[in-house]
């Protein structure tokens, strides 16, 4: 749309007066010629002030435009936050081990509940990271990228150190759900935020090999973990585990930012004006009614293998199968994606979410593991599909100076299905005695999601070409009234001076 009043504005400009130059216009020559200003457009328009500018004095106007370096010391903010992406979400995709960890550990044979009341340790975990991100997004823009992401981090080691203490599965929602997976939250969306300081045109892909850091450290975190469970149980596991999380702690203070943070920002506390856009309010329901499956096969599929093939199957296999495949599908499918224009990208999700809920109903239907492995395979390379288009597609329908809180929105409301999902899974299995009906019931809403998320281009261009009409009206009348003064100039003096004769 700012593209659209640019080129608006820029037609007028030709049409007027060229002694006459607006106090607005003339300040935006000056900033463009001074050398402290590099411009580069994005497709959204311009690139306006960002959040978290602690080591910048200088005090640029809402509208002013940086251009990311495309690389230098965005490099090492890369690969911290693909560290980030690794270290939280690789324990988190690990989760199927521990939950037999926990099984074991906490576990009686004669409680009725046991797999409800175990999967709410992860399944809270994993919805904490997301339902704290609104209120992420708010101390990112008010303190920076940098101290968010660092406090985070320390926030949880505390919590992880601390689980490796307790001594019943009840203290561990308070531990290991609430606070180590909040502090996770506020050290992991900083680290979404950050990329686009650095990146615009390579932000697809980078985005790509960032969160492909989940993926290598899901292919490598079971068989870790399963080896330290075996040799030194759960709680120095755990303790094994916060060496993670202090590497997390260190790679936040890379977080150096480049757009400095708004004035006009320190006022906001949260950002409700991103909810006008149609097109991020659909994606915004979408993206959430889609995932009350998604995180399922992560916390069941293991135990469901078990069950169904017996105990001598090494099921650590299935998420090694998940986690490379997911790790490509994010490194050609954020490439990918920079060659998709505007929100054409939501299509990419559109089809990762069909595939995904495919494959969580098929996963009952195969009954060798080779079956399972095919299914995993695939899973895998469409959830990676999913996952490294989040930024960019926020990017798209909000533009830069949003996007902070638009994630952050975006988030909290993917935190309520990705916490009641596998606790559902669960109690079904207990009711039931098998997790069939559970990964049946966990296709459904991927698949809805997906329908739902073809609505935004059409919407998006839709609004666009109302957006235009609206403009070309307000252009043709600029441009009539300023005919208007060049045909009759002195007028309203003429006028005035008649007026005084007559009196």
């Amino acid at each position: 749309m700012t593209d659209d009043r640019a080129h608006v504005e820029k037609e007028l400009g030709a049409e007027e007066s060229p002694t006459e130059v607006p106090a607005e216009e003339l300040s935006a020559a000056v900033e463009e010629s001074s050398p402290l200003n590099v411009e580069e457009k994005t497709e959204n328009g311009e690139w306006s002030p960002g959040p978290g500018d602690e080591d910048k004095k200088l005090d640029v106007s809402e509208g002013a435009e940086l251009a990311p370096p495309e690389g230098g010391w965005g490099w090492i903010v890369m690969l911290s936050a693909m560290w980030c992406n690794g270290s939280v979400f690789g324990i988190q995709n690990a989760c199927g081990v521990l939950f037999l960890s926990l099984l074991k550990e906490f576990g009686s044979a004669n409680d009725p509940q046991l797999m409800f009341k175990t999967a709410w340790v992860n399944s809270l975990s994993m919805g904490m990271i997301f339902f704290c991100s609104p209120v992420v997004s708010v101390f990112t823009d008010m303190f920076g990228c940098r101290k968010t992401a660092v406090i985070g981090a320390a926030v949880a080691i505390i919590g992880l150190f601390s689980s490796s203490f307790v001594k019943s599965l009840e203290p561990l929602y308070f531990t290991y759900g609430i606070l180590f997976a909040c502090g996770c939250s506020f050290a992991y969306q900083p680290s979404l935020v950050i990329l686009g300081h650095y990146f615009k045109k390579r932000l697809g892909l980078v985005n790509g090999i960032v969160t492909a850091g989940s993926s290598l450290f899901t292919v490598s975190l079971p068989f870790l973990l399963t080896f330290l469970l075996e040799k030194i149980n759960l709680y120095n596991t755990l303790r094994v585990l916060c060496v993670l999380i202090f590497v997390l702690f260190l790679a936040g203070f890379t977080y150096k930012p480049l757009l400095p943070r708004s004035s006009n920002r320190r006022k906001k506390i949260f950002n409700f004006a991103i909810f006008k856009s149609k097109t991020y309010c659909i994606w915004a329901f979408g993206i959430p009614a889609a995932l009350f499956g998604y995180f399922v096969p992560y916390v069941h599929l293991i135990k469901h293998v078990e069950e169904r093939l017996g105990t001598e199957v090494k099921v650590e296999v299935l998420l090694l199968c998940i986690g490379v495949t997911s790790g490509v599908g994010r490194l050609v499918f954020g490439r990918v994606a920079d060659y998709i224009p505007g929100v054409k990208k939501v299509y990419l999700q559109v089809i990762s979410f069909c595939f995904i809920g495919l494959m969580s109903m098929m996963i009952p239907l195969c009954h060798s593991f080779g079956g399972l492995i095919a299914v995993c395979l695939f899973m895998g390379l469409f959830d990676g599909c999913f996952i490294c288009i989040m930024a960019p597609i926020a990017f798209e329908l909000v533009g830069p100076e949003n996007v902070s809180q638009a994630i952050g929105f975006l988030l909290g409301f993917m935190s309520i299905p990705m916490t009641v999902g596998p606790p559902v899974a669960g109690l079904l299995r207990d009711k039931l005695g098998s997790y069939d009906i559970a990964f049946y019931l966990a296709g459904i809403p991927p698949i809805i999601g997906g329908i739902i998320l073809c609505l935004i281009p059409w919407i998006h261009e839709r609004t666009l070409k109302e957006k235009k009409k609206e403009l070309d009206k307000e252009a043709e009348e600029k441009i009539l009234d300023s005919a208007a003064s060049v045909l009759t100039p002195g007028t309203a003096e003429n006028s005035k001076k008649e007026d005084v004769s007559v009196i």
